[in-house]
């Protein structure tokens, strides 16, 4: 479509653009004008380098677009053509709708780019007067603009230029933002009535785009959403429930994009007849993955799925902001429904397939919009949270959110923070904690420590998050990553079966490294230097840090420290039977909580691992009197058969382990700047990161 990426065209050329952004009216039934004028090819820009060539060649055009239209009011007129050209869709049958599809895709690409253009320079208020400007001295013109009847054959009409004074007060009165109301109106009406056809994605794609751009006000203004007209008029919108029912459903379908727009192409569904006479944009010439492919999903992603894409993002934008206010968006996502429920169910808020909705989720879970999107359904709609729980193959879900958190170096915290807290939800449920032990896996490829053919999914769950406390201790220093991984792993243990021998030797392997550090930075507090004179490098946790930070970071220590020793003791209270290899693991490790035996806040705890180990150790004596020296399944059989006559009323009782996952107050202030991160670097449309300034600083474009 277009031309080659080598013709570069000089849109300040073209007549139709010129008359457009220029000093003279065009009104809304010249339809020679806008016939002429919409009448172009472009394939979307999809990265930051087609979008920032694409706005150097539309700056000056935008530039005389801006000093011009609130004389000229021009852009009021393209609405206007525009807002025709939906209501007509609405009415027309496929093959009647194809011009008006593409017509009306040109109309609302060239509008999203002066909107971006004006959001990114401007401010709001300045973005409003532009959609309600009229002709200053032709405002009785566009009261005719919304007739269906006229065909125009009109001219320009010169108008008489007023200073700018004059000008700020003839439209004052006219911001009242029923333009935009309708043209809103409009971009929902496109996502929620026209069915999603090859010749309408593109339209569809773009509709979403432009809400997003809308959306976007609050990256570069400093004012509260409270005082935005603009999202005023989108939270009150009486729609929400369709509207995000039907992004759910783009997302869930992930339906591919075509690989023509609007049928070009394809042997004659659509008439390009006088393509010759056509203005062009330029064709931005890209390389598309043929499959979704794990190793780039989320490029595969958003350039074959681009409508999921950004229809996942737009829920995301809509279900955060205003997430302690009534938000209607929030709403209606958490209390949507499975279609496949009974009639006799609570009333939902819109109903959906949780089977493909759930099958897509794990498809893209890798994906960090994904694990955010999973994250808001498990927490806040329990119709979901109560589907997922109930299913067979969980292992679709929780591999790939293992498989992120042990490439954890290949994320971002939030993304490995998200994907933590998806498993703590998971882990409140007991048939979860239970089931994950039966489910069998054979040949974990990419976990590389070391080569296990077979071993169950909750045994997997457990080394991967071992591995990523390990991670956090050397590399982030995060409380909350540990409190996190540690509440998932205690709300399991009282499930722990089967425990595969490198589970258990990993389980205390984790108590041992810890203990390690804790020694050396407890050292290193009594002695700053090691013996020899020089400083311990052998402390990262507490190198380069003061005294008050060190004795935090052992505080911090300890906790992580009692905590592992409390999972460990929940698995002996309640599943000794079932797991005989962390029996013999803590049998062979039994000196590693020596040192703590001691220290009053593990006494109590270790006691109760000192009596299973000093019962196990006893028969293990008798038994090797009796037949000498024992190999390791000799040793297993013993403590098979200990197990069975070991009663747990012997170990002092603790508090089951159930810990939950509360959200924190003011969840806007983590999940805003999170979501417009993810808008800026995984979708489809792509903003001036220069001039970005409302949300947070570390968004970068």
């Amino acid at each position: 479509m277009g031309m080659n990426v080598s013709r570069q065209v000089d849109l300040t050329e073209n007549e139709y653009l010129q008359r457009f952004v220029g000093k003279t009216h065009v009104p809304a039934y010249d339809d020679d004008f806008w016939n002429n004028f919409l009448q172009y090819h472009i394939n979307l820009p999809t990265n930051s380098q087609e979008q920032l060539s694409l706005d150097s060649r539309l700056e000056s055009l935008c530039q005389s677009f801006i000093s011009h239209n609130l004389h000229t009011g021009n852009f009021g007129s393209l609405i206007n053509t525009f807002l025709l050209k939906v209501s007509e869709l609405l009415t027309l049958s496929d093959t009647e709708s194809n011009v008006h599809i593409w017509h009306a895709f040109n109309a609302l690409f060239i509008i999203r780019c002066l909107v971006k253009y004006m959001i990114e320079t401007g401010s709001e208020y300045q973005l409003l007067q532009h959609f309600e400007a009229l002709p200053v001295q032709a405002s009785e013109i566009d009261t005719t603009s919304n007739e269906t009847g006229s065909v125009g054959t009109s001219t320009s009409i010169p108008i008489d230029v007023r200073t700018a004074e004059e000008t700020k007060a003839a439209v004052a009165t006219l911001v009242d933002g029923t333009k935009f109301e309708t043209f809103l109106e409009a971009l929902v009406n496109i996502i929620v009535v026209i069915p999603v056809k090859e010749f309408t994605y593109h339209l569809h794609l773009e509709a979403v785009n432009c809400m997003i751009i809308l959306l976007s006000v609050s990256l570069f203004s400093q004012q509260t959403m409270e005082k935005s007209t603009i999202y005023r008029t989108i939270y009150r919108c009486q729609h929400a429930n369709t509207l995000m029912s039907a992004l759910l459903h783009f997302l869930s379908r992930m339906s591919q994009a075509p690989q023509t727009m609007f049928g070009f192409g394809t042997g004659g569904s659509f008439v390009f007849g006088i393509a010759e006479s056509l203005w062009s944009i330029l064709t931005f010439a890209r390389k598309q993955p043929d499959i979704l492919t794990a190793h780039d999903l989320p490029t595969a992603f958003r350039e074959h799925y681009p409508l999921a894409n950004q229809s996942l993002l737009l829920i995301l934008i809509l279900t955060n902001h205003h997430a302690t206010k009534d938000n209607p968006y929030r709403i209606s996502l958490f209390g949507c429904s499975d279609s496949q429920d009974s009639p006799k169910e609570d009333p939902a808020t819109f109903k959906i397939d949780f089977s493909s909705l759930y099958s897509t989720l794990c498809r893209i879970v890798t994906i960090d919009q994904a694990t955010l999107l999973l994250y808001l359904l498990l927490y806040r709609n329990q119709r979901f949270q109560k589907y997922v729980m109930a299913q067979q193959n969980l292992q679709q879900l929780v591999i790939p959110i293992l498989q992120t958190l042990y490439n954890a170096p290949d994320s971002t915290s939030h993304h490995i923070y998200m994907s933590l807290i998806v498993l703590l939800i998971l882990s409140e449920d007991d048939n979860f904690n239970k089931s994950v032990h039966q489910i069998m896996l054979k040949n974990i490829t990419w976990y590389t420590e070391r080569s296990i053919s077979e071993i169950s999914l909750g045994g997997l769950l457990i080394l991967v998050v071992i591995r990523t406390i390990q991670y956090n201790m050397l590399k982030m220093r995060d409380k909350y990553l540990h409190t996190n991984c540690l509440a998932a792993l205690a709300n399991m243990s009282g499930q722990f079966q089967s425990l595969h021998p490198y589970v258990a030797q990993r389980l205390v392997s984790l108590f041992e490294t810890l203990a390690k550090k804790h020694a050396r930075l407890d050292q290193q507090l009594k002695t700053p230097n090691a013996p020899n004179g020089e400083p311990d490098v052998s402390i990262p946790i507490g190198s380069g840090l003061t005294s008050e930070d060190m004795l935090q970071d052992l505080s911090v220590l300890e906790e992580v420290l009692r905590m592992v020793l409390e999972i460990l003791n929940s698995c002996l209270s309640h599943q000794l039977v079932y797991c005989p290899n962390l029996v013999y693991t803590l049998l062979y490790k039994r000196n590693v909580f020596e040192a703590f035996r001691s220290h009053s806040a593990f006494q109590d705890i270790i006691q109760n691992i000192d009596m299973v180990v000093g019962f196990f150790s006893s028969r293990l004596q008798r038994v090797q009197e009796q037949r000498g020296e024992l190999g390791v399944n000799e040793v297993l059989e013993v403590i098979s058969k200990g197990a069975s006559q070991w009663s747990s009323d012997r170990l002092r009782k603790f508090p089951d382990l159930k810990f939950k996952y509360v959200e924190e107050d003011a969840p806007e202030e983590f999940f805003i700047p999170y979501v417009w991160t993810l808008v800026c670097k995984a979708g489809c449309v792509h903003f001036s990161s220069e001039t970005i300034k409302g949300v947070s600083a570390e968004i970068v474009c």
